[in-house]
């Protein structure tokens, strides 16, 4: 087959003229851009910031009271606070009307934020988690909380990963000032272990707590053995939380440069939706940080976190064998052909394709390939499921002839596994195929169930967790462990007595 052919050059958009200029007149001695002028909030009278601020207040009031809330904003002179039937404070068990303080001062911006804190209150209440000395505390604070917002925030990475998201603002590179070693780099705060510059894909600086808590993570001996993927586990799976705690704390005020309060933990957490891949991951890093600083967590914090598996759309739509075997035919580059097909016969994650060891593929090879040391969660080996895919999709080229998979960059000291992995996603894309990457390692590890397959050596294979492999992939295996047992009664049935 050819070379792929080139992606054509988009023409730029010719710029949207200009909106006319209205024909009204200005009086007589202002300047033609007063119109536009923003009035300062100083400007408008005490009096009528008040009137709009409780017009805005009764209007929130009535949307609780037409969706069956009892719970209500009110404002007591400059602060805000909530009112309704909240549980005893000795504990009776009654509910009566009770005022509950916020410490927030009575503008819009403080309006926002109570209505934040109302939905925190409403879920605790919900979930039978309300604890009058958790909002005791808060309400020593007289800034009032954090507005988190409910979605959460995207790292660096995943941020570049959507390439047609425009930006609000410019990303500003950081000036680099000389580290230890003499090499540019960014300057580690003063409190924080470890020599400057020496974890650079941190943008930005952390607070002292934190700060000694990633210098500990990559001083784990354990981490030491696989760099590359304790890199890459660092900036996706735990510095994007410990951002948001971070900034949680500096709109509250603490320095942090002591452990954190369990409350300001809990908030963080019920930041992200429930069920949600971003609440489990916070849970895990906050549950690090808590078991770090000692900090006792509650005992049902895990069950909070919320796991997480397959979305419900990708739970369905799962490719069938046939399905994949036919869409290779649609990719024209024979290099991304066997990427796409290495993918298939053995569920490897989008980067792994560059870092595994594929000379077992040749035609006197066992056909069981090594993931590299240098990959996410290190070596680890995998046989081919189906095993006749081996030479459905040619693979022995890979052993036999080098440079046969596309020309992507695994120079892990100017690039990393999750960019890496950007690539193969971004050519699924590309290529228009009606599946993501990760769908073929799903789909692998569903036929692995089928064909009745340990979940330890499955796990093994797939270089995660027996915990994970079982959460993700609960309803095939508990569907497998139900037919087996059918099965099995229904065969002493037909036993003779």
């Amino acid at each position: 087959m050819g070379p792929e052919p080139a992606v054509p050059m988009t023409q730029p958009q010719a710029t949207d003229p200009q909106p006319p200029v209205a024909a009204n007149p200005l009086p007589p001695g202002h300047a033609a851009n007063d119109r536009e002028a923003p009035i300062p909030p100083e400007a408008v009278p005490e009096a009528a910031r008040e009137t709009a601020l409780d017009a805005e207040i009764q209007r929130q009031n009535g949307l609780l009271a037409a969706t069956g809330v009892a719970l209500r904003l009110e404002r007591r002179g400059n602060r805000l606070g909530l009112r309704g039937p909240l549980p005893c404070r000795h504990g009776s068990g009654a509910h009566p009307v009770q005022r509950l303080s916020l410490g927030l001062t009575a503008n819009a911006d403080g309006l926002e934020q109570a209505r934040l804190q109302l939905r925190r209150l409403l879920q605790q209440l919900q979930q039978q988690r309300f604890r009058w000395q958790d909002w005791s505390q808060i309400q020593a604070k007289p800034t009032g909380l954090v507005p988190i917002s409910a979605q959460p925030p995207k790292s660096p990475a995943s941020h570049r990963h959507n390439l047609g998201e425009p930006r609000s603002t410019p990303r500003r590179r950081q000036p680099s000032v000389p580290n230890q070693a003499g090499r540019p780099g960014q300057q580690r705060p003063a409190q924080a272990a470890g020599p400057p510059g020496l974890f650079p894909w941190a943008q930005g600086e952390l607070a002292p707590i934190l700060a000694t808590f990633e210098h500990q993570f990559f001083a784990d001996p354990r981490r030491r053995r696989t760099p590359a993927g304790s890199r890459t586990t660092w900036t996706s799976a735990y510095l994007p939380y410990l951002r948001r705690l971070q900034q949680a704390a500096g709109e509250l005020g603490l320095p942090l440069t002591n452990a954190p309060p369990l409350w300001l933990l809990e908030q963080v957490l019920e930041s992200y939706p429930s069920a949600s891949r971003g609440r489990q991951q916070c849970g895990t890093t906050l549950a690090a940080l808590a078991g770090q600083q000692g900090i006792s967590l509650p005992a049902d914090w895990s069950e909070r976190a919320g796991g997480y598996g397959l979305h419900v759309a990708q739970f369905r739509q799962l490719p069938h064998d046939q399905e994949i075997l036919s869409w290779s035919e649609r990719i024209p580059n024979p290099g991304w052909r066997l990427a796409y097909g290495l993918m298939a016969t053995y569920g490897l994650r989008n980067h792994e394709i560059f870092f595994s060891d594929l000379s077992a593929l040749a035609s006197r090879g066992d056909r069981v390939i090594r993931v590299l040391p240098t990959s996410k969660t290190g070596e680890h080996q995998i046989w081919p499921f189906q095993p006749e895919w081996v030479e459905a999709f040619e693979l022995p080229r890979l052993a036999e002839l080098k440079g046969q998979l596309p020309p992507v960059s695994t120079d892990l000291r100017h690039t990393t596994l999750q960019q890496v992995g950007r690539r193969v996603a971004e050519q699924f894309r590309r290529y228009g195929l009606p599946l993501t990457p990760y769908d073929l390692r799903h789909a692998w590890a569903v036929r692995t169930i089928h064909l009745g397959l340990p979940d330890t050596v499955a796990a093994r294979m797939m270089g995660h967790s027996v915990a994970i492999h079982t959460r993700t992939y609960h309803h095939w295996i508990t569907r497998r462990d139900q037919q087996q047992a059918v099965d099995a009664a229904l065969a002493r049935r037909q036993m003779p007595a």
